[in-house]
């Protein structure tokens, strides 16, 4: 996103001090704005805003430095002004999805979450790929007795990045859905990803995710029953202790993390048959790419980027090409084939990346 939102004057090479000038008051934002973060950094917020509200006076389009003073008085607990700031950005700038996110922060300290959902709202129309909007949206939802929705909206940041279950799960604002089916399976899924991760026994797995004690015990009784989770003992010094593993067929779908050694590396074991089904669909990905073939190729994002399907593996493995495709995903849903057609290049480079690390690291030993 550019920091300037007003347009780029016309270079007239008759008039050079016209340029000179024109310059050396961007140089005069620019500083007044970094002055203002800097102030933020050292927690001087009053002397922020007075940098920002500079830097507004000399370019009242600069949208960034609204934010930030916006953000600014927020810290400062004045909401009222903090979502004046907003606002203004929102003026000059309506789709601004971190302004409109910010905003419905505003309200939901003001406590006004009928407001702060209608926020949410208008940032997810201008970014449905953003985790942390989705996870404020279930935060305010489920506040507002909107249970069922919240879950729905939760669901959805996990599926984006599976760190927010774990934020969930000790996070106050859904006390009241605790006791929903939905936010218990959620429960389950961070126990789940912390045995994976090689945490076997449950003060490891408290230790691990700040969860309550009885919420990891009561998580692994319903796996247990559920098959997904074996309860073992072993003996030691005090007497027998209980661990717990990934039942055969729950690891052969999400695979493990093994750990090898004190001072060696953790590895990630995916199963040999994903790993083939994962470069299979990168194959197919790349020929409906070639081919504009939108509808496959959305499909095979799907597939890539699915927790549920194949995106832990490729999250665990290509972090920054997950993201990415992601991100390309959520072009793809809103702009269609025209953006397909005018980005076959990118898509299909960073597709073969993927495909060349697959067959070149350590997962080629699995093949």
């Amino acid at each position: 996103m550019s920091r300037f939102f007003r347009a780029k004057e016309k270079e007239d090479n008759s008039k050079p001090e016209v340029a000179k000038g024109t310059d050396h008051l961007d140089f005069q934002v620019r500083d007044l704005y970094k002055k203002g973060v800097n102030y933020m950094s050292n927690d001087k917020l009053s002397d922020a805003i007075r940098s920002f509200e500079l830097a507004l006076r000399l370019d009242p389009n600069y949208v960034e430095a609204w934010i930030k003073k916006g953000y600014a008085h927020f810290h400062l607990r004045d909401y009222s002004f903090a979502i004046s700031s907003y606002d203004m950005a929102l003026n000059i700038d309506p789709d601004n999805h971190e302004a409109w996110n910010l905003k419905g922060l505003a309200y939901y300290k003001m406590n006004n979450y009928t407001k702060a959902i209608e926020c949410c709202t208008k940032a997810l129309d201008s970014n449905p790929s953003d985790g942390l909007v989705w996870y404020n949206y279930a935060c305010y939802l489920t506040l507002d007795g909107k249970i069922d929705n919240g879950m729905e909206a939760l669901k959805r940041a996990i599926e984006i990045d599976i760190s927010h279950a774990k934020k969930a799960v000790r996070d106050k604002d859904f006390e009241n859905a605790r006791a929903e089916e939905g936010f218990m399976r959620i429960i389950e899924v961070v126990v789940l990803e912390s045995l994976r991760q090689g945490y076997d026994y449950a003060g490891k797995i408290v230790w691990a995710t700040g969860m309550d004690s009885q919420d990891v015990q009561e998580a692994i009784m319903r796996l247990g029953m559920k098959g997904l989770v074996t309860i073992k003992q072993k003996k030691s010094i005090t007497g027998k202790e209980e661990y717990y593993e990934l039942s055969r067929d729950i690891s052969d779908k999400l695979g493990e993390v093994k750990r090898s050694g004190f001072l060696k590396p953790k590895e990630y074991s995916a199963p040999i048959q994903e790993i083939k089904d994962i470069i299979e669909i990168l194959d197919k990905s790349i020929e409906s790419v070639k081919n504009g073939d939108l509808n496959q190729t959305v499909d095979s994002f799907e597939q890539l980027t699915n927790p549920s399907k194949h995106g832990n593996t490729m999250i665990e493995q290509f972090f920054d090409q997950h993201r990415d495709l992601r991100l390309y995903q959520a072009r793809l849903n809103d702009k269609g084939q025209e953006y397909l057609d005018s980005h076959k290049s990118e898509l299909t480079t960073l597709l073969e990346d993927i495909i060349e690390k697959v067959r070149s690291g350590p997962l080629s030993r699995t093949i």
